[in-house]
């Protein structure tokens, strides 16, 4: 499929019209990337960090990245490296300050005209996800959470969450959506014949992100790309109703 980042409305018709469930991540996807709540729980992650192994700021942010990269999650590479009982990073990582969101009506009501079902999976906890879509104002309208939990703390892109994600909740991914922020995470969605739905920054946006991070946004992996969640599932409830 040729990548696109904005349709007519029959094209969107014809390309999602067999999705039965919605897969969406949580983090810079179901709320903008310039809300940074993304910045504060890579900056609780530092903090931790830094009292975890008693150095400074900038070794322990070198020491976070280095097991982001390697490991997926900063948390995997510390269960791996350091046996690191999960729960208590988990709690202080996801303490953050919730103000900057606001509801987003426009979701939620787009949301609830999208035929099928609604998931959310996360590489972070059920907690922090129902935290978000309660401020969003948009929790009635997912059926369940994936979590890094539920993934056994093995976080997306690995192929083995995804497979267990499917069996968890009957997902049949040649029947199915996914919205991600990160390019990475839906090679294997596409690979397993999902529609893929890239959430990317206003370009005007202040993002805290490795430029790494961001990269792939024209894979052949990512069918659409759109910098507006809200205004993209508007137009795809308008597109299938």
């Amino acid at each position: 499929m040729d990548q696109t980042v904005y349709s007519s409305k029959e094209k969107l018709a014809a390309d999602f019209a067999h999705v039965e469930t919605w897969v969406f991540d949580l983090d810079n996807t179901l709320y903008p990337h310039h809300a940074n709540l993304w910045e504060q729980v890579d900056n609780r992650i530092t903090t931790w960090m830094a009292n975890f192994y008693g150095v400074d700021g900038l070794s322990a942010r070198g020491l976070q990245k280095y097991y982001y990269q390697r490991y997926g999650t900063s948390l995997r590479g510390l269960m791996i490296d350091e046996g690191l009982d999960p729960a208590n990073f988990l709690d202080f990582a996801h303490d953050i300050d919730h103000s900057p969101l606001e509801p987003n009506p426009l979701l939620g009501t787009a949301l609830s005209l999208l035929p099928g079902r609604k998931l959310i999976f996360t590489s972070g906890t059920t907690r922090h996800a129902m935290n978000i879509v309660k401020k969003l104002g948009v929790e009635q309208h997912f059926a369940d959470v994936f979590d890094i939990v539920s993934a056994d703390y093995l976080p997306k892109p690995a192929a083995d969450t995804y497979v267990n994600f499917f069996a968890r909740h009957d997902v049949d991914p040649a029947r199915a959506a996914m919205f991600e922020d990160l390019s990475r995470n839906l090679i294997v969605p596409h690979d397993r014949g999902m529609r893929t739905v890239l959430v990317v920054p206003r370009r005007d946006a202040r993002i805290v992100r490795d430029a790494w991070e961001l990269d792939g946004a024209k894979a052949e992996h990512v069918d659409y790309i759109t910098d507006d969640i809200a205004g993209f599932v508007t137009d795809l409830a308008q597109a299938l109703g």
